[in-house]
């Protein structure tokens, strides 16, 4: 298979387009950010890129506590309201109802979305452009909705994709192509 130079590229496709939430003077902020991922499972832990300027990351800094919740598809254009507009200028606590955990009194959930997670501020890494947040989870709320035989069902909480390089657009979790930890046991045979 060919290949051609990207050059040095954080390139991960797709990513996730998640809510952050924080409390930036009293007042619940959202923004939308694709470069998060699990950090750990035990304890478990969430990490969050995050540039300095952002307002939302004045309210991390703050309460040392913010959320990360998982638009479904249908909150597509509030979503991506939150990652257009700066909340020094425009009260994007307007998109969403917001929610509380008695965990993270002072991290904002975004209860539209399917899943909110609660986080505690375990570290910051300062990396250059971006800081990477790592929270560590207090808990995790999902939408009995989207429950089957107690865990999220990715189908049913229709989760938004952001899509970088040519594309840069939203989209869905597609099509299941093989059973995680079982596909592969074909080639172990």
């Amino acid at each position: 298979m060919e290949k051609t130079s990207l050059g040095a590229s954080p390139l991960i496709l797709p990513m996730p387009a998640l809510l952050v939430g924080a409390l930036v003077d009293g007042k619940p902020n959202f923004m939308v950010a694709a470069w998060a991922q699990v950090a750990c499972s035990k304890p478990p832990m969430l990490s969050v890129a995050v540039r300095e300027e952002r307002h939302t990351m004045r309210g991390i800094r703050e309460n040392g506590q913010f959320s990360l919740n998982v638009p479904s598809t249908a909150l597509v254009e509030e979503a991506d309201a939150c990652g257009v507009a700066t909340g020094a200028k425009t009260d994007k606590s307007e998109f969403f109802t917001s929610g509380y955990s008695e965990l993270a009194p002072k991290a904002p959930l975004a209860m539209e979305c399917p899943i909110n997670v609660a986080l505690h501020v375990e570290k910051f890494v300062e990396l250059g452009s971006h800081t990477l947040v790592i929270g560590n989870v207090k808990e995790t709320l999902a939408s009995s909705s989207i429950l089957k035989d107690g865990l999220p069902d990715p189908v049913l909480a229709d989760p938004l994709v952001y899509l970088t390089g040519v594309a840069k657009s939203y989209a869905r979790v597609g099509d299941i192509v093989g059973g995680a930890f079982k596909v592969g046991r074909k080639r172990l045979d």
